[in-house]
């Protein structure tokens, strides 16, 4: 009779324990976690890179503007050219972050009648730095293409 009491306790310990282990919260936070990272790991990547973007529109924006302003006082194509490389480091002159080789520049009558308009249009390919597509698509939605942000100004030729 005791070693039929003593495996009847033994079940009840082990029993006891299995039921503990059951109600315990243990793994609960990491599971939690790996179907929140993906979310949050999108937002942070969305914040840095549109964060870059906007700044690449408004530095593609000034220079467009200051092209545009170059070309209404009727300067020649260089002094254009010149002037939009220069506005695009007026904020960091060591290094601004962007790599003028994919920025193409679009000018129609420069130098042409006082009266008349000129246009500058600046198009500047941009990459993202994070890998904000490939988490997306893992997600279940689609890529995000880099886009090409571009400017126009037009001003009265003086």
């Amino acid at each position: 009779m005791d070693a039929a009491l003593t495996a009847v306790g033994h079940l009840t310990r082990v029993g006891g324990r299995l039921r503990r282990l059951r109600e315990s919260e243990k793994g609960q936070t990491l599971v939690e976690f790996a179907l929140v990272l993906p979310f949050f790991l999108v937002l942070i990547f969305a914040l840095v890179d549109f964060g870059r973007a906007y700044y690449t529109w408004q530095v593609v924006t000034n220079g467009a503007r200051e092209g545009a302003r170059a070309a209404a006082v009727q300067s020649d194509n260089a002094t254009i050219d010149s002037k939009i490389y220069a506005s695009f480091c007026t904020s960091y002159p060591s290094n601004c972050g962007l790599d003028t080789s994919k920025l193409t520049i679009t000018k129609t009558n420069v130098q042409g009648a006082r009266g008349t308009e000129v246009t500058v249009r600046l198009a500047y390919d941009f990459n993202w730095v994070t890998p904000m597509g490939n988490i997306l698509t893992l997600i279940g939605g689609s890529s995000v293409a880099a886009p090409t942000i571009s400017s126009t100004t037009s001003m009265r030729l003086e």
